[in-house]
């Protein structure tokens, strides 16, 4: 694998940003911060502002309202972008007549970046032996790893991608993951939309979840699951189990074949199952998954956008600034 340049990532703030069209709000006074050095997850169900919110932050839609900034300056303001943000939103922007090294070239050029800097990249991104072929007869996991090239030709301190994970196969996509997570070991930035949740939870640090153009969470991946630590426990005797946890003070709830004790101490549970005499199949932390968390904080939120006055429809090409998703 080519190598890349240690850097240090700069801070992505969204400060109480809004974005109508008509009498439709895309976006809704959302504020939320991403961490150099880390991974972040921007997730929400369709139509609920994710791309929107990333056309602003890079300059490419202009705010009803509120501030996005890299490092502390909105994208246009920065001198010499391709060298602190690196971006693909989309799989397609390029031309299907042009190879991919010809496709990077144009790109390299206009950034003032050198032509060596196009065949690391496509060594990167793992597709060398597709650089001459036309873009049009790529793949779509393919055009996904042409896109990400693209965005790495600045070697920028910022990475932002929408999708990232479409089109690829597992073996891709678990090159992602390791891909990415090279980047924030180096201290970049890296923020990514995405719906495939189990992916995201085995890839990012922390999540940002929005639904209808407005923030429901926003934390460590870590953190998300609650204060109140339980832990799952499966033994041949469920009611002898939770008297004697009874007796250590610790309360039960027994439910699918398991109990739910209110603990994260496992040695206490495991403890207590040894003076009891009873064996223990399963003894594990309960924790809620990011998918669960996802519909737990989105379900019903959903809004339809074809229904509402003014609103953009999903499948309409993007109007004056843009389009919702």
């Amino acid at each position: 694998m080519a190598t890349m340049t240690e850097t240090s990532g700069a801070t992505i703030e969204v400060r109480d940003l809004t974005k109508r069209f008509g009498d439709f709000t895309a976006v809704d006074n959302l504020s939320f911060t991403v961490q150099p050095g880390r991974i972040t997850g921007f997730l929400g169900p369709n139509g609920a502002g994710k791309t929107t919110t990333l056309r602003m932050l890079l300059g490419l839609v202009r705010p009803s309202g509120g501030s996005a900034t890299i490092g502390g300056r909105r994208y246009h303001d920065i001198p010499r972008p391709s060298a602190v943000v690196g971006s693909a939103l989309e799989a397609t922007n390029f031309h299907p007549g042009r190879t991919g090294r010809d496709h990077l070239r144009v790109l390299a050029d206009t950034a003032g970046v050198g032509t060596s800097r196009v065949d690391e990249m496509l060594e990167l991104v793992g597709i060398p032996a597709a650089a001459r072929k036309r873009a049009g007869g790529y793949s779509m996991g393919m055009r996904q790893r042409l896109g990400l090239a693209a965005a790495m030709l600045g070697d920028p301190e910022v990475l932002i991608l929408d999708e990232p994970a479409n089109g690829l196969d597992p073996e891709g996509i678990r090159w992602l993951r390791g891909f990415l997570r090279h980047l924030s070991a180096q201290g970049k930035t890296v923020l990514i939309s995405s719906h495939m949740l189990q992916e995201v939870e085995q890839t990012v640090d922390d999540v940002v979840i929005i639904a209808n153009g407005r923030l429901v969470k926003q934390g460590a991946m870590a953190d998300l699951h609650g204060d109140h630590a339980q832990t799952i426990v499966r033994t041949t005797d469920l009611d002898a189990l939770a008297g004697a946890l009874r007796v250590a003070d610790v309360t039960t709830t027994a439910r699918d074949g398991a109990l739910y004790a209110d603990t994260s101490d496992l040695r206490l549970i495991g403890d207590v199952a040894l003076r009891a005499g009873l064996p223990i199949y399963e003894l594990k932390g309960a924790t809620t998954d990011l998918e669960a968390l996802f519909f737990e904080l989105t379900e019903g939120t959903n809004r339809n956008l074809g229904s509402t006055a003014g609103s953009p429809s999903p499948q309409a090409p993007a109007t004056e600034e843009g389009t919702t998703r």
